[in-house]
Protein backbone atom coordinates (compact mmCIF):
# COMPACT_ATOMS: atom_id res chain seq x y z
CA UNK A 1 0.00 0.00 0.00
CA UNK A 2 1.40 3.38 -1.01
CA UNK A 3 2.17 5.92 1.68
CA UNK A 4 0.09 9.03 0.75
CA UNK A 5 2.80 11.23 2.27
CA UNK A 6 5.07 10.37 -0.67
CA UNK A 7 2.41 10.73 -3.36
CA UNK A 8 2.74 13.83 -5.53
CA UNK A 9 -1.02 14.31 -5.80
CA UNK A 10 -1.10 15.10 -2.08
CA UNK A 11 0.69 18.38 -2.83
CA UNK A 12 -1.63 19.75 -5.47
CA UNK A 13 -3.92 22.76 -5.32
CA UNK A 14 -5.69 24.96 -7.85
CA UNK A 15 -3.69 28.10 -8.69
CA UNK A 16 -5.72 30.46 -10.90
CA UNK A 17 -3.67 32.36 -13.47
CA UNK A 18 -4.88 35.69 -12.09
CA UNK A 19 -3.25 34.90 -8.72
CA UNK A 20 0.24 34.78 -10.27
CA UNK A 21 2.07 38.10 -9.79
CA UNK A 22 3.40 39.03 -13.25
CA UNK A 23 5.09 42.21 -12.00
CA UNK A 24 6.48 43.34 -8.63
CA UNK A 25 4.73 45.80 -6.34
CA UNK A 26 5.93 49.37 -6.51
CA UNK A 27 7.34 49.16 -2.95
CA UNK A 28 9.07 45.95 -1.91
CA UNK A 29 7.98 45.91 1.72
CA UNK A 30 4.29 46.65 1.02
CA UNK A 31 3.58 43.03 0.13
CA UNK A 32 1.17 41.02 2.22
CA UNK A 33 2.59 38.73 4.90
CA UNK A 34 0.76 35.63 6.08
CA UNK A 35 1.96 34.52 9.51
CA UNK A 36 1.41 30.91 10.57
CA UNK A 37 2.49 30.08 14.10
CA UNK A 38 1.51 26.82 15.77
CA UNK A 39 -1.31 26.35 13.28
CA UNK A 40 -2.81 29.81 13.85
CA UNK A 41 -2.90 32.17 10.87
CA UNK A 42 -2.87 35.98 10.81
CA UNK A 43 -2.55 38.52 8.01
CA UNK A 44 -0.04 41.38 8.12
CA UNK A 45 2.09 43.63 5.91
CA UNK A 46 5.72 42.68 5.29
CA UNK A 47 7.18 45.91 6.69
CA UNK A 48 5.88 44.81 10.11
CA UNK A 49 8.03 41.66 10.18
CA UNK A 50 10.45 43.08 12.81
CA UNK A 51 7.47 43.21 15.20
CA UNK A 52 6.41 39.65 14.40
CA UNK A 53 9.61 37.68 14.88
CA UNK A 54 10.29 35.75 18.10
CA UNK A 55 12.76 37.29 20.57
CA UNK A 56 16.43 36.67 19.81
CA UNK A 57 15.68 35.50 16.28
CA UNK A 58 18.72 35.06 14.06
CA UNK A 59 17.96 35.58 10.37
CA UNK A 60 20.03 34.00 7.61
CA UNK A 61 19.93 35.50 4.10
CA UNK A 62 21.18 34.20 0.75
CA UNK A 63 23.35 36.90 -0.83
CA UNK A 64 23.61 35.32 -4.27
CA UNK A 65 23.22 37.72 -7.19
CA UNK A 66 21.23 36.91 -10.31
CA UNK A 67 23.18 37.18 -13.54
CA UNK A 68 21.55 38.23 -16.85
CA UNK A 69 21.75 34.62 -17.98
CA UNK A 70 19.88 34.82 -21.30
CA UNK A 71 22.04 35.59 -24.34
CA UNK A 72 20.38 36.03 -27.74
CA UNK A 73 22.05 35.56 -31.12
CA UNK A 74 20.67 35.98 -34.62
CA UNK A 75 21.74 33.55 -37.35
CA UNK A 76 22.43 34.73 -40.87
CA UNK A 77 19.14 33.10 -41.84
CA UNK A 78 17.36 35.41 -39.39
CA UNK A 79 16.50 32.64 -36.91
CA UNK A 80 16.83 33.69 -33.26
CA UNK A 81 18.87 31.51 -30.92
CA UNK A 82 18.85 31.86 -27.17
CA UNK A 83 21.50 30.49 -24.82
CA UNK A 84 20.48 30.19 -21.17
CA UNK A 85 23.53 29.94 -18.92
CA UNK A 86 23.15 27.26 -16.25
CA UNK A 87 26.47 26.21 -14.71
CA UNK A 88 30.04 27.38 -15.45
CA UNK A 89 32.51 24.70 -16.54
CA UNK A 90 35.67 26.56 -17.66
CA UNK A 91 37.95 28.11 -16.46
CA UNK A 92 36.29 27.10 -13.19
CA UNK A 93 32.96 25.89 -11.84
CA UNK A 94 33.07 28.81 -9.40
CA UNK A 95 30.73 31.40 -10.90
CA UNK A 96 32.47 34.31 -9.18
CA UNK A 97 35.79 33.38 -10.79
CA UNK A 98 34.21 32.87 -14.20
CA UNK A 99 32.69 36.37 -14.08
CA UNK A 100 36.23 37.77 -13.94
CA UNK A 101 37.39 35.74 -16.95
CA UNK A 102 38.64 37.38 -20.13
CA UNK A 103 38.72 35.99 -23.70
CA UNK A 104 36.54 32.87 -23.25
CA UNK A 105 34.38 30.75 -20.94
CA UNK A 106 32.48 27.46 -21.22
CA UNK A 107 29.03 26.98 -19.69
CA UNK A 108 26.52 24.19 -19.44
CA UNK A 109 23.47 25.77 -21.09
CA UNK A 110 19.91 25.34 -22.21
CA UNK A 111 19.56 26.17 -25.91
CA UNK A 112 16.33 27.47 -27.39
CA UNK A 113 15.79 26.31 -30.99
CA UNK A 114 18.80 24.00 -30.62
CA UNK A 115 17.78 21.97 -33.70
CA UNK A 116 18.48 25.04 -35.83
CA UNK A 117 22.07 25.19 -34.54
CA UNK A 118 23.72 22.61 -36.75
CA UNK A 119 27.29 21.45 -37.14
CA UNK A 120 30.12 23.72 -36.02
CA UNK A 121 28.41 26.98 -36.89
CA UNK A 122 29.62 29.94 -34.84
CA UNK A 123 27.00 32.37 -33.64
CA UNK A 124 28.16 36.00 -33.54
CA UNK A 125 26.87 39.19 -32.00
CA UNK A 126 28.36 42.69 -32.24
CA UNK A 127 28.27 44.64 -28.97
CA UNK A 128 28.55 48.28 -29.94
CA UNK A 129 27.98 49.49 -26.38
CA UNK A 130 31.69 48.91 -25.64
CA UNK A 131 34.32 51.38 -26.93
CA UNK A 132 35.48 50.14 -30.31
CA UNK A 133 32.90 47.34 -30.23
CA UNK A 134 33.12 43.73 -29.07
CA UNK A 135 32.53 40.67 -31.25
CA UNK A 136 30.84 38.00 -29.12
CA UNK A 137 30.99 34.43 -30.43
CA UNK A 138 29.36 31.18 -29.33
CA UNK A 139 30.00 27.63 -30.49
CA UNK A 140 29.04 24.17 -29.30
CA UNK A 141 31.80 22.24 -27.51
CA UNK A 142 29.71 19.19 -26.55
CA UNK A 143 26.23 18.90 -28.04
CA UNK A 144 25.20 15.98 -25.82
CA UNK A 145 26.05 17.91 -22.64
CA UNK A 146 25.01 21.30 -24.06
CA UNK A 147 28.43 22.80 -23.36
CA UNK A 148 28.86 26.16 -25.09
CA UNK A 149 32.08 28.12 -25.51
CA UNK A 150 31.57 31.88 -25.42
CA UNK A 151 34.48 34.01 -26.56
CA UNK A 152 34.99 37.69 -27.35
CA UNK A 153 37.50 39.94 -28.99
CA UNK A 154 39.18 42.13 -27.84
CA UNK A 155 39.48 40.32 -24.55
CA UNK A 156 40.21 43.01 -22.01
CA UNK A 157 36.54 42.98 -20.98
CA UNK A 158 35.39 40.51 -18.29
CA UNK A 159 32.62 38.02 -18.84
CA UNK A 160 30.67 39.73 -16.05
CA UNK A 161 30.77 42.98 -18.02
CA UNK A 162 29.76 41.14 -21.19
CA UNK A 163 26.58 39.59 -19.82
CA UNK A 164 25.69 42.64 -17.73
CA UNK A 165 25.59 44.54 -21.00
CA UNK A 166 24.31 41.91 -23.44
CA UNK A 167 22.31 39.47 -21.30
CA UNK A 168 18.65 39.48 -20.34
CA UNK A 169 17.17 38.94 -16.88
CA UNK A 170 16.22 35.23 -16.57
CA UNK A 171 12.64 35.64 -15.38
CA UNK A 172 10.83 32.43 -14.36
CA UNK A 173 8.99 30.78 -17.25
CA UNK A 174 5.63 30.94 -15.47
CA UNK A 175 5.63 34.75 -15.66
CA UNK A 176 5.08 34.33 -19.40
CA UNK A 177 6.56 37.68 -20.38
CA UNK A 178 9.77 39.26 -21.57
CA UNK A 179 11.86 41.17 -19.00
CA UNK A 180 11.55 44.95 -18.83
CA UNK A 181 14.12 47.46 -17.55
CA UNK A 182 12.54 47.45 -14.09
CA UNK A 183 13.35 43.73 -13.67
CA UNK A 184 17.11 44.45 -13.64
CA UNK A 185 16.71 45.95 -10.18
CA UNK A 186 13.55 44.29 -8.85
CA UNK A 187 14.47 40.67 -9.65
CA UNK A 188 17.41 41.13 -7.29
CA UNK A 189 17.59 41.42 -3.51
CA UNK A 190 18.97 44.72 -2.19
CA UNK A 191 21.81 42.82 -0.48
CA UNK A 192 22.77 40.61 -3.45
CA UNK A 193 26.53 40.28 -3.75
CA UNK A 194 27.94 37.02 -5.16
CA UNK A 195 27.18 36.60 -8.87
CA UNK A 196 26.10 33.21 -10.08
CA UNK A 197 22.34 32.63 -9.70
CA UNK A 198 20.00 32.22 -12.66
CA UNK A 199 16.93 32.66 -10.47
CA UNK A 200 16.36 35.01 -7.55
CA UNK A 201 16.05 33.91 -3.91
CA UNK A 202 12.62 35.51 -3.97
CA UNK A 203 11.86 35.53 -0.24
CA UNK A 204 14.48 38.26 0.06
CA UNK A 205 12.87 40.52 -2.54
CA UNK A 206 10.58 42.00 0.14
CA UNK A 207 13.39 43.35 2.31
CA UNK A 208 14.27 47.05 2.16
CA UNK A 209 17.01 49.03 3.86
CA UNK A 210 14.38 50.36 6.25
CA UNK A 211 13.25 46.87 7.27
CA UNK A 212 16.85 45.77 7.84
CA UNK A 213 17.46 48.89 9.96
CA UNK A 214 14.38 48.09 12.03
CA UNK A 215 15.64 44.57 12.63
CA UNK A 216 18.89 45.98 14.02
CA UNK A 217 17.06 48.55 16.18
CA UNK A 218 14.98 45.78 17.72
CA UNK A 219 18.11 43.82 18.60
CA UNK A 220 17.89 41.09 15.99
CA UNK A 221 21.02 39.70 14.36
CA UNK A 222 21.42 38.36 10.86
CA UNK A 223 24.01 36.82 8.59
CA UNK A 224 24.62 36.03 4.90
CA UNK A 225 25.69 32.86 3.10
CA UNK A 226 25.38 31.79 -0.53
CA UNK A 227 23.46 29.32 -2.64
CA UNK A 228 23.52 30.04 -6.36
CA UNK A 229 19.94 29.32 -7.36
CA UNK A 230 19.80 27.19 -10.50
CA UNK A 231 17.15 26.74 -13.18
CA UNK A 232 16.49 23.31 -11.65
CA UNK A 233 14.41 25.08 -9.02
CA UNK A 234 11.67 25.26 -11.69
CA UNK A 235 12.05 21.60 -12.67
CA UNK A 236 8.68 19.84 -12.35
CA UNK A 237 8.35 16.63 -10.37
CA UNK A 238 7.38 13.93 -12.86
CA UNK A 239 7.22 10.89 -10.57
CA UNK A 240 4.07 10.26 -8.54
CA UNK A 241 6.39 8.84 -5.86
CA UNK A 242 8.17 12.05 -4.86
CA UNK A 243 11.20 10.14 -3.55
CA UNK A 244 12.14 9.23 -7.13
CA UNK A 245 12.53 12.88 -8.19
CA UNK A 246 16.13 13.56 -9.40
CA UNK A 247 16.89 16.67 -7.38
CA UNK A 248 19.11 19.28 -9.04
CA UNK A 249 22.49 20.33 -7.65
CA UNK A 250 23.36 23.90 -6.67
CA UNK A 251 26.57 25.59 -5.54
CA UNK A 252 26.78 26.69 -1.92
CA UNK A 253 29.40 28.49 0.14
CA UNK A 254 29.73 29.31 3.82
CA UNK A 255 32.40 30.77 6.06
CA UNK A 256 33.83 30.04 9.49
CA UNK A 257 32.17 33.29 10.60
CA UNK A 258 28.77 31.88 9.52
CA UNK A 259 29.31 28.88 11.77
CA UNK A 260 30.55 30.91 14.72
CA UNK A 261 27.51 33.17 14.43
CA UNK A 262 25.17 30.18 14.47
CA UNK A 263 26.97 28.72 17.48
CA UNK A 264 26.90 31.92 19.53
CA UNK A 265 23.26 32.90 18.85
CA UNK A 266 20.96 30.71 20.88
CA UNK A 267 17.62 32.05 19.68
CA UNK A 268 15.47 30.74 16.82
CA UNK A 269 17.18 30.48 13.43
CA UNK A 270 14.96 31.97 10.73
CA UNK A 271 15.80 31.02 7.15
CA UNK A 272 15.03 33.82 4.70
CA UNK A 273 13.87 31.68 1.81
CA UNK A 274 13.98 28.03 0.85
CA UNK A 275 17.51 28.49 -0.52
CA UNK A 276 18.83 29.67 2.85
CA UNK A 277 17.01 26.79 4.52
CA UNK A 278 18.54 24.27 2.12
CA UNK A 279 22.02 25.73 2.69
CA UNK A 280 21.70 25.75 6.48
CA UNK A 281 20.40 22.20 6.60
CA UNK A 282 23.15 21.10 4.19
CA UNK A 283 25.70 22.64 6.54
CA UNK A 284 24.41 20.40 9.32
CA UNK A 285 24.67 17.27 7.16
CA UNK A 286 28.19 18.18 6.13
CA UNK A 287 29.00 18.18 9.83
CA UNK A 288 27.47 14.70 10.12
CA UNK A 289 29.68 13.47 7.24
CA UNK A 290 32.79 14.85 8.95
CA UNK A 291 31.87 13.34 12.32
CA UNK A 292 31.35 9.97 10.61
CA UNK A 293 34.82 10.36 9.12
CA UNK A 294 33.86 8.59 5.91
CA UNK A 295 33.63 11.52 3.51
CA UNK A 296 35.03 15.06 3.57
CA UNK A 297 33.50 16.10 0.25
CA UNK A 298 31.26 19.15 0.86
CA UNK A 299 28.48 17.76 -1.30
CA UNK A 300 25.14 16.63 0.09
CA UNK A 301 23.28 14.04 -1.98
CA UNK A 302 19.53 14.41 -2.28
CA UNK A 303 18.52 11.56 0.03
CA UNK A 304 21.52 11.58 2.39
CA UNK A 305 19.54 12.88 5.41
CA UNK A 306 17.08 9.99 5.22
CA UNK A 307 19.73 7.34 5.85
CA UNK A 308 19.84 8.04 9.58
CA UNK A 309 17.73 7.36 12.64
CA UNK A 310 16.96 10.89 13.89
CA UNK A 311 17.44 9.67 17.48
CA UNK A 312 21.09 8.83 16.76
CA UNK A 313 22.09 12.08 15.09
CA UNK A 314 24.52 14.61 16.58
CA UNK A 315 23.12 17.87 17.92
CA UNK A 316 23.13 21.10 15.93
CA UNK A 317 26.10 22.32 17.97
CA UNK A 318 28.09 19.10 17.53
CA UNK A 319 27.63 19.14 13.75
CA UNK A 320 28.58 22.81 13.44
CA UNK A 321 31.61 22.32 15.68
CA UNK A 322 32.63 19.40 13.45
CA UNK A 323 32.64 21.66 10.39
CA UNK A 324 34.48 24.42 12.22
CA UNK A 325 37.21 22.05 13.44
CA UNK A 326 37.63 20.71 9.92
CA UNK A 327 38.03 24.23 8.54
CA UNK A 328 40.62 25.02 11.18
CA UNK A 329 42.48 21.81 10.35
CA UNK A 330 42.65 22.54 6.62
CA UNK A 331 43.20 26.26 7.30
CA UNK A 332 40.28 27.49 5.21
CA UNK A 333 37.94 30.30 6.20
CA UNK A 334 35.44 29.47 3.47
CA UNK A 335 34.17 26.25 1.95
CA UNK A 336 32.58 25.87 -1.47
CA UNK A 337 30.39 22.87 -2.02
CA UNK A 338 27.26 21.53 -3.67
CA UNK A 339 23.90 20.42 -2.40
CA UNK A 340 21.13 18.32 -3.86
CA UNK A 341 19.32 18.14 -0.53
CA UNK A 342 15.69 17.16 -1.08
CA UNK A 343 13.49 18.27 1.80
CA UNK A 344 10.10 16.57 1.77
CA UNK A 345 7.70 15.36 4.50
CA UNK A 346 9.56 13.16 6.94
CA UNK A 347 12.71 15.29 6.83
CA UNK A 348 14.27 15.87 10.31
CA UNK A 349 15.01 19.62 10.52
CA UNK A 350 18.26 20.26 12.39
CA UNK A 351 19.07 23.95 12.06
CA UNK A 352 16.02 25.99 11.04
CA UNK A 353 13.24 27.05 13.42
CA UNK A 354 11.34 29.45 11.14
CA UNK A 355 10.97 30.21 7.45
CA UNK A 356 10.21 33.33 5.42
CA UNK A 357 9.06 32.32 1.94
CA UNK A 358 6.76 33.19 -0.95
CA UNK A 359 3.89 31.01 -2.18
CA UNK A 360 4.99 28.23 -4.50
CA UNK A 361 3.75 26.24 -7.47
CA UNK A 362 1.54 23.17 -6.95
CA UNK A 363 3.40 19.85 -6.92
CA UNK A 364 6.79 21.61 -6.70
CA UNK A 365 9.84 20.66 -4.65
CA UNK A 366 9.52 24.02 -2.87
CA UNK A 367 5.96 23.23 -1.78
CA UNK A 368 7.19 19.85 -0.52
CA UNK A 369 9.76 21.71 1.59
CA UNK A 370 7.03 23.91 3.08
CA UNK A 371 4.94 20.82 3.83
CA UNK A 372 7.92 19.15 5.47
CA UNK A 373 8.31 22.20 7.72
CA UNK A 374 4.72 22.92 8.78
CA UNK A 375 3.04 19.61 8.00
CA UNK A 376 -0.38 19.17 6.41
CA UNK A 377 -1.23 22.67 7.64
CA UNK A 378 0.32 23.92 4.39
CA UNK A 379 -3.02 23.34 2.63
CA UNK A 380 -4.84 25.61 5.09
CA UNK A 381 -2.12 28.28 4.67
CA UNK A 382 -2.51 28.21 0.89
CA UNK A 383 -6.31 28.16 1.10
CA UNK A 384 -6.19 31.27 3.31
CA UNK A 385 -3.78 32.99 0.95
CA UNK A 386 -5.97 32.31 -2.09
CA UNK A 387 -9.14 33.43 -0.32
CA UNK A 388 -7.44 36.66 0.84
CA UNK A 389 -6.13 37.63 -2.60
CA UNK A 390 -2.45 37.01 -1.96
CA UNK A 391 -0.18 37.28 -4.98
CA UNK A 392 1.69 34.04 -5.77
CA UNK A 393 5.15 32.95 -6.95
CA UNK A 394 8.36 34.95 -7.50
CA UNK A 395 6.96 38.49 -7.51
CA UNK A 396 4.17 37.58 -5.12
CA UNK A 397 3.48 38.06 -1.42
CA UNK A 398 5.27 36.49 1.52
CA UNK A 399 4.73 34.23 4.51
CA UNK A 400 6.37 33.77 7.90
CA UNK A 401 6.04 30.14 8.92
CA UNK A 402 6.65 28.22 12.14
CA UNK A 403 5.90 24.54 12.82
Amino acid sequence: MKNPRFTLEAYDYQLPEEKIARFPLRERDQSKLLVSRGGKISHEKFFRIPDLLPEKSFLVFNETRVIPARLEFKKNSGAMMEIFLLDPVFPSNDAAMVMKSQHEVIWHCMIKNSKKWKGNIHLEKKLDQFPGGILLKANIVDREKNLIRISWDPGQITFGEIIESAGKVPLPPYLKREPVSEDRERYQTIYSKNEGAVAAPTAGLHFTGKVLDQLVKKGFHYDFLTLHVGAGTFQPIRHNDIRKHPMHSEQISFTARNILNLLTHHGPVIAVGTTSMRTLESLYWYGVKLIEGSDMDPKIDSLFPYRFNPLNLPSREEALQGVLKHMEKIRQDEIFGETEIFIFPGYPFRICDGLITNFHMPKSSLLLLVSAFIGDHWSEVYKEALENDYRFLSYGDSSLLFP
